[in-house]
């Protein structure tokens, strides 16, 4: 493993910020163009240490998967997300690893949602994320996406968006 330079974490920085303020947008084909081929988008139901194939987890999308996600988000037809809920979320304590021949990125998260379409409540999401993110000739594309959820052993409500 090497370290990662400055130039490189500004860039992954960059990336990162880039990809939530698309999330938070709900700008799905900005946010889709920044997917690797190679995608895999998982929300476990607590910590990220079982194998998803072995246990339930909220979300495990691989890339054909995240696209039919997608493509319900943008017809307007996914009731849980019309319309889309306003979001922020807040990205914090960022530490960058060299991976294989790519990068991981690992932030803290605060994400607030309004949703407007199910009780027009201010709801709260925080937690852990972590990227997988690789160099392509179209530019960094990210590979993998894990969010832990600080209350992933809950009940949760609907996950309908990009978190």
């Amino acid at each position: 493993m090497r370290a990662v330079s400055i130039s490189e974490r500004s860039e992954l920085e960059a990336f990162v910020i880039l990809e939530a303020r698309l999330a938070d947008e709900s700008d799905y084909e900005g946010w889709e163009a920044l997917v690797h081929h190679e995608m895999h988008y998982w929300v476990p139901q607590g910590r990220a240490d079982y194998d998803p194939a072995t246990r339930l987890s909220y979300i495990n999308d691989n890339r054909p998967r995240l696209r039919t996600r997608i493509r319900q988000l943008r017809s307007g037809l996914r009731h849980a997300q019309t319309p889309a809920s306003p979001m922020r979320r807040l990205l914090s304590n960022m530490e960058y690893a060299t991976e294989g021949e790519g990068y991981a990125v690992t932030a803290n998260f605060v994400l607030y949602e309004h949703a407007v379409q199910a009780n027009n409540r201010l709801r709260i999401w925080a937690g852990r994320v972590t990227y997988g993110i690789c160099r392509t000739d179209a530019g960094l594309r990210m590979h993998r996406k894990v969010v832990e959820l600080v209350n992933g052993t809950d009940a949760m409500p609907s996950l309908a968006f990009l978190i």
